[in-house]
């Protein structure tokens, strides 16, 4: 079976133990980002199996017609870059891990970082010292503030613990169900929507993108943030109200944003607003990648294509979809 990785841009599958799952088969990997649907489909004209890294390439139904021997797409978490009715029209089927009971303590981690290096300055003051200047402000501590989890699913516990750890006050925002988890696990839920953006001296969202969530972080919630907060996004860009963000950070409310994500990925251009504001920290989506998330997330990724080489697929999205044509 012919299997190909799209978007590996260090080539790192190759090095994981995992990889050895996919000795038996006739495996491509590809480092650089396409977008282009034609090349994508003379790159995958004889691909069987294909492995995505998270929402890096759009799976659309031009593409998908254009690759008659494609049969199984393996990937991790959730799938809005991939059109699933043309997947099940074509006879492709989608498995996904959605890897529920297992957090990604790695995007924990580096919500946490951000979290740190925004409010403590630390880019800013780093840059400065390498362009020979000394202390260019001072910072703020977070013993005693309010943090804000918007999402209390697993990485919203994991960061609220970091939060608690920390000496931080802990204020949960998210579904009704979520919100009296947070309540049984001893956090604070806030008395409304309103009330959470007006409280929270940090905030961030833990969220997945799907309908019901998109646009969920509107101008008129960002505008209710204290001039001093910090909103942090490691989820999805989608979250906020297209444009909103910008918008408010000009306002002056939130005062400082820390960034993972962004509307358009992968973002290349030097001359985004958001890279040049003193009060923005951004990262290239770097949340989910270290090398310990890749193996557990690629392992899950891996065992979906053995599954399905052996005539049992598993974790299906699509399960009317047929595997022949």
């Amino acid at each position: 079976m012919k299997v190909t990785i799209l978007d590996d841009y260090f080539d790192t599958l190759r090095t994981l133990t995992c990889f050895a799952k996919l000795a038996p088969f006739d495996v491509a990997v590809f480092n650089d980002h396409v977008e282009d649907v034609d090349v994508l489909a003379e790159r995958l004209k004889d691909t069987e199996a294909l492995v995505l890294i998270r929402e890096r390439t759009k799976i659309g139904a031009a593409l998908l017609s254009r690759l008659p021997r494609l049969r199984l797409i393996s990937q991790r978490s959730v799938y809005p870059h991939i059109d699933v009715e043309a997947c099940s029209r074509l006879g492709v089927i989608i498995s996904s891990s959605q890897h529920e009971g297992s957090p990604s303590y790695a995007a924990a981690e580096l919500t946490w970082a951000l979290v740190l290096a925004t409010m403590r300055q630390v880019p800013q003051q780093a840059a400065a010292l390498r362009a020979g200047t000394w202390q260019i402000g001072v910072g703020r501590s977070l013993r005693g503030k309010t943090i804000g989890i918007y999402g209390y699913g697993r990485i919203g516990g994991v960061v609220a613990g970091y939060g608690r750890a920390f000496g931080m006050n802990i204020r949960v925002w998210a579904r009704e169900a979520s919100r009296m988890r947070a309540q049984s696990d001893g956090y604070a839920v806030s008395a409304s929507k309103e009330a959470f953006f007006e409280e929270c001296d940090v905030l961030s969202l833990h969220m997945r993108l799907v309908e019901a969530t998109r646009g969920i972080v509107t101008e008129t919630d960002l505008a209710r943030m204290k001039p001093t907060a910090l909103l942090v996004n490691t989820s999805r860009a989608g979250l906020i109200e297209r444009g909103a963000l910008l918008r408010a950070l000009e306002a002056g409310r939130p005062g400082m944003a820390a960034l993972d994500v962004y509307e358009h990925e992968p973002l290349l251009d030097p001359g985004n607003p958001l890279l040049a504001m003193e009060n923005v920290v951004c990262t290239p989506h770097i949340g989910y990648v270290t090398r310990d998330e890749y193996e557990i997330q690629f392992t899950d990724i891996f065992d979906q294509i053995l599954a399905y080489a052996a005539g049992a697929p598993i974790n299906v999205v699509n399960p009317e979809a047929t595997a022949p044509r």
